[in-house]
């Protein structure tokens, strides 16, 4: 598809602003060489922002530097040594990338904790990397800390980023992080050169970070990443995605996870763009529009909810309002589908689709927060191909990135020069990536790919063969011009008692794509038809229950009232209606409980356990079928 026949009003289809850099932006061969480097370059230009107590405080390159250094500073002067590891409990704060970099800088291995994560599961985390010092946020998590520091005999140091309700706090253990600066000030000032030289002594191929698979099938597993994989996947992401000095992130998903590790901190230190950080993670809808990211990249749940608000903002509107927003938007699918096509706009539709923005597109946009953005990022999960082609429709293209934590992020990323709406794009340049031609299975192989799993030789084994090949566990296709589908999990195809073979994940894509579903988990293996469990989105049913007057106590009796059942069974027709009958789902049943990341059904990330939800539920599931 060429550009000239992407372009439309307002450049808004003028991709030359997306091309991606090819060059080195900021030389190092380590994490910390990368950033002291992008220091001296970039000196008092602003990095990060976060609010605090309503005023949003910037942090320039300079600032950073600073508390950067006396953080290290004071590990070394606790007698933090070159490979210990360092672990964060918190939210995402500036805080945490201040230590991560700091951790890096003194030769230290840096690992996340997820704050939802309970007192048992930061036990073995830190157990199973040997964590000598742990980062916490607040009181909150310092009572996890303390809870379970018997059980850590070589953790030394618990430091908290925010001393509130902790002032009369008498422990040798625990510590202010602003008191363990006033400690690096003094050992720096005694030993001047001591944190260059260990800089100095980092070596690509040394271990940096562990990240912690959310633990689905089992305990967590630590996967490493060396300073080499990381600069070279940071570099790599560039030749993807164009960002740049001028552009603003929102910093919003946990730093324990990949996505946000790489593609929001190390990205944007090597980018130079700016770092938003949301208050919480309640405050996300109402920070994006504060914020209003140039290059914004979240999980398709994010999505889902933006799309989901509109939709119920749109059913409280006037008919006047909803017959603008339908022409509006009938334009703008218009203009997608040639974009998609590789057809040419013509001058009609231009002029139509600058008044649909007019009229309402640009107004949807300043809803969501995205009138700004270039382009839109999505990953982590599978995404409904009908919800990139709406983005589209509004004028944001959305492209779509798959990888994991071991392939360290991105592995293949859909070009905006071709949008393929349920195509996970061609693999990146700096990696491979194939099928296995016997299973089907996405494997990719690359410097990008981790060193193996922490103390797991035999799982390392499993998960990387001989060849150098990641073995990612996803089953997909690949066209002829090298775009990848993936098709469902390995484990995950379902064969129903008939010998058909179902992909759960399209099912449960497209129920995810109404505004009252959440998840949902499709069942039917070995079964004579399918079901699905659903989780719906408290949010939207309560108002939903609210404006029909359907009368309900708590979140349970919400499930339970027949409003809402057929409410949801309206939208498992509406997904029945585009699959055949031997695909179709027959029974369904809602989750009565309301979970949240603290619940053992769901990982960190918010999508429901499979496998633990069909054994938890086992009974239920079974009464589907009687």
């Amino acid at each position: 598809m060429s550009t000239v026949a992407l372009r439309a009003p307002a450049g808004l289809w003028d991709l030359a602003h997306l091309q991606p850099r090819l060059d080195v932006v900021v030389p190092g061969d380590t994490i910390p060489a990368v950033f002291w480097k992008a220091v001296e370059m970039r000196g008092d230009k602003v990095w990060m922002r976060q609010k605090e107590f309503g005023i949003w405080r910037t942090w320039t390159w300079r600032q950073t530097a600073e508390a950067v250094r006396e953080i290290a500073g004071g590990l070394l002067a606790l007698g933090f040594a070159h490979g210990e590891c360092a672990s964060i409990l918190s939210n995402t704060v500036i805080e945490w990338v201040l230590c991560d970099v700091a951790v890096l800088s003194c030769g230290g291995v840096s690992n996340g904790i997820y704050p939802t994560d309970a007192a048992s599961q930061v036990t073995y985390l830190c157990e199973d990397s040997r964590t000598t010092v742990l980062f916490v946020e607040d009181d909150e998590q310092l009572d996890k800390a303390l809870e379970v520091r018997a059980q850590l005999p070589l953790l030394r140091k618990v430091i908290v980023f925010d001393m509130e309700g902790l002032r009369d706090l008498d422990d040798p253990g625990v510590i202010s992080l602003d008191a363990l600066r006033a400690m690096g000030r003094d050992h720096l000032a005694a030993n001047p050169q001591a944190l260059a030289q260990r800089i100095a002594a980092c070596r690509a191929e040394d271990l940096a970070i562990l990240v912690y698979t959310s633990g689905t099938t089992g305990k967590p597993k630590g996967a490493m990443h060396s300073h080499h994989g990381l600069v070279y996947t940071m570099r790599g992401y560039n030749t993807l995605l164009a960002q740049g000095e001028t552009d603003e992130r929102m910093c919003f998903l946990p730093l324990c996870h990949i996505a946000e590790r790489m593609g929001g901190e190390y990205f944007a230190m090597y980018t130079g763009s700016i770092l938003n950080f949301v208050e919480n993670p309640e405050t996300v809808p109402e920070n994006v529009r504060e914020i209003s990211p140039t290059v914004f990249t979240a999980v398709p749940r994010v999505w889902e909810k933006f799309y989901s608000g509109v939709m119920i903002s749109l059913k409280e509107a006037s008919r006047l309002q909803q017959a603008a927003y339908g022409w509006s938007i009938g334009v703008g699918q218009q203009i997608a589908e040639r974009v998609l096509q590789g057809q040419p706009i013509g001058a009609g539709l231009r002029l139509k689709f600058r008044i649909a923005r007019w009229l309402a597109l640009n107004n949807v946009r300043k809803l969501i927060g995205i009138h700004r953005a270039r382009f839109l990022v999505t990953g982590a999960a599978p995404i409904s191909p009908e919800l990139v082609r709406w983005y589209l429709a509004l004028g944001v293209p959305m492209l779509e990135v798959w990888g994991m934590t071991e392939s360290c992020g991105a592995s293949t990323g859909v070009p905006p020069s071709r949008i393929a709406p349920g195509s996970i794009g061609p693999a990146t340049s700096y990696n491979e990536v194939r099928l296995d031609p016997a299973t089907g299975e996405i494997l990719v192989r690359g410097p990008n790919v981790f060193m193996g799993y922490l103390n797991l030789p035999e799982k390392t084994a499993e998960t990387i063969d001989a060849d150098g090949w990641l073995h990612t566990g996803d089953v997909g296709l690949v066209d002829a011009e090298g775009y990848f589908r993936i098709t469902d999990r390995m484990k995950d195809i379902i064969i129903t008692a008939g010998g058909k073979n179902i992909t759960p994940s399209e099912l449960e894509n497209e129920l995810k794509f109404s505004p009252y579903v959440t998840d949902a988990v499709v069942i039917g293996d070995k079964k004579p038809y399918l079901t699905v469990i659903v989780m719906i989105d408290q949010e939207n049913v309560e108002k939903f229950a609210q404006d029909n007057d359907v009368p309900f106590s708590n979140y349970e009796s919400l499930t339970r009232a027949q409003e809402v059942l057929d409410l949801i069974q309206g939208e498992v027709d509406r997904v029945n209606a585009k699959f055949a009958r031997v695909e179709q789902i027959k029974k369904f049943f809602l989750l009565e409980t309301q979970l949240s990341a603290e619940d053992e059904e769901l990982t960190p990330t918010m999508k429901l356990k499979r496998k633990l939800v069909q054994t938890k539920y086992a009974e239920r599931i079974e009464a589907m079928y009687r």
